[in-house]
């Protein structure tokens, strides 16, 4: 089971990035996958995460109202739009897939994590 985590870079304060999560090796139309990030010397926290209908989302707080969670079924894939980029958002930022199928905010949760893409944000 692999999940390739796409779509980083940088970017100026204000503006929009979409992350992609590509899954192989399994389907994971009925898991809930989430996005967690990690900046330079801080621990890795979570930013958000879809259930496996992709009808049920959470956000952390620091990115409600900017980022949006979605996912595609169909490609095996689940996204992260960006918007509204604050410096504070730069971060290597990395998808990870439950077993289960009810979104959760805990890393612990999670069995598969991608690679992580980096992302960085400049003022």
């Amino acid at each position: 089971v692999q999940l390739q985590a796409s779509g980083g870079g940088l970017v100026q304060a204000g503006g929009s990035l979409r992350l992609s999560c590509a899954a192989s090796g399994r389907t994971f139309s009925n898991n809930a996958m989430g996005w967690f990030r990690q900046a330079p010397g801080k621990e890795r926290e979570f930013v958000s995460s879809i259930g496996w209908g992709g009808g049920t989302t959470t956000y952390a707080d620091s990115v409600r109202g900017r980022f949006t969670i979605s996912r595609d079924i169909a490609k095996n894939t689940v996204y992260l739009q960006m918007n509204s980029l604050k410096a504070e958002d730069t971060a290597v930022y990395y998808c990870a897939g439950r077993r289960a199928a009810v979104r959760s905010s805990q890393a612990r949760d999670y069995v598969y994590w991608g690679q992580g893409t980096q992302v960085t944000v400049s003022s």
